[in-house]
């Protein structure tokens, strides 16, 4: 009897540890935590948040990071799930929230509502595209997340990583800007929209075919989550050339000099006298 009371005991104390363990990370979901790696198994990284373990999924880590027991890092807490084995805590470095609470922390023009982020495409390890706005005129979106000399954009890539790339752009309301905003660093000749399927044939100079595309195609298709559009990417062709005319013209009959007609030796005499006279009055 005495083993027995021994064993609900202790599993309700389990459970009760459980339960304090759900309700104080409950209220962290959607924020960033600071975890220790535990031991990594395979394509999981298994992370001690203090009172409660974490793992990160394969789809949830940074591409190309390593992990080794005794690592610092900082996850973004995704979700808490009860399991029979206690809370499992599902935590991330890869996704999109993640790179917005880093910005959020780095840039406090945010938090009064200067400048706001309008969307993230992002590819962990590679590359993200981020769409900035400003709510408040004179001040320039891009060049507040970027931070003087860089130092904001820095402080966020130092902590994902130096080998993944941020793009921060312009969002526009106008659809064929944001776009072209989108696109960035290519240039954009002219873009045309169907707003009913969401999709975008944009023309772009040939020379600018590989930069728009990206490696392996990653521009365009980040450009595309960004935007919410189906982008096609298509060369412009350049202008037909004016033709060389081949067919040679007539020519014409040379046209002879017309001699001035000489007067004859009288005529002349007497226009020479004729002179003197008017002279001598």
């Amino acid at each position: 009897a005495a083993q027995t009371a021994k064993q609900v005991i202790l599993q309700r104390l389990r459970e009760a540890e459980r339960e304090i363990v759900m309700n104080e990370f409950e209220d962290k979901i959607g924020t960033v935590i600071n975890a220790l790696v535990g031991r990594v198994e395979g394509n999981i990284v298994r992370m001690d948040l203090g009172k409660a373990q974490g793992i990160m999924p394969r789809s949830e880590q940074i591409q190309g990071e390593r992990y080794y027991p005794g690592q610092r890092l900082k996850v973004f807490l995704k979700d808490v799930e009860r399991g029979p084995r206690g809370p499992q805590l599902v935590v991330s470095r890869g996704s999109v929230q993640f790179i917005e609470w880093l910005f959020r922390s780095e840039v406090p023009e945010m938090d009064n509502g200067a400048v706001e982020i309008k969307g993230i495409a992002r590819e962990a390890g590679v590359r993200t595209k981020l769409a900035v706005n400003s709510t408040v005129p004179g001040v320039d979106p891009v060049g507040t997340f970027v931070g003087g000399h860089g130092t904001r954009v820095n402080a966020v890539m130092s902590e994902i990583g130096e080998q993944e790339k941020i793009d921060i752009i312009v969002w526009n309301e106008d659809p064929a800007q944001y776009i072209t905003n989108a696109l960035s660093p290519t240039k954009v000749a002219r873009v045309i929209i169907d707003s009913t399927e969401k999709k975008a044939k944009v023309l772009v100079p040939e020379d600018q075919l590989s930069i728009a595309i990206g490696k392996g195609g990653q521009n365009v298709r980040l450009a595309s989550k960004l935007t919410g559009y189906e982008l096609d990417i298509v060369a412009e062709q350049a202008p037909a050339a004016v033709p060389v005319e081949t067919t040679p013209r007539p020519k014409e009959a040379p046209v002879k000099p017309i001699a001035p007609k000489l007067k004859k030796k009288s005529e002349l005499e007497n226009s020479l006298l004729e002179a003197i006279e008017e002279h001598g009055e």
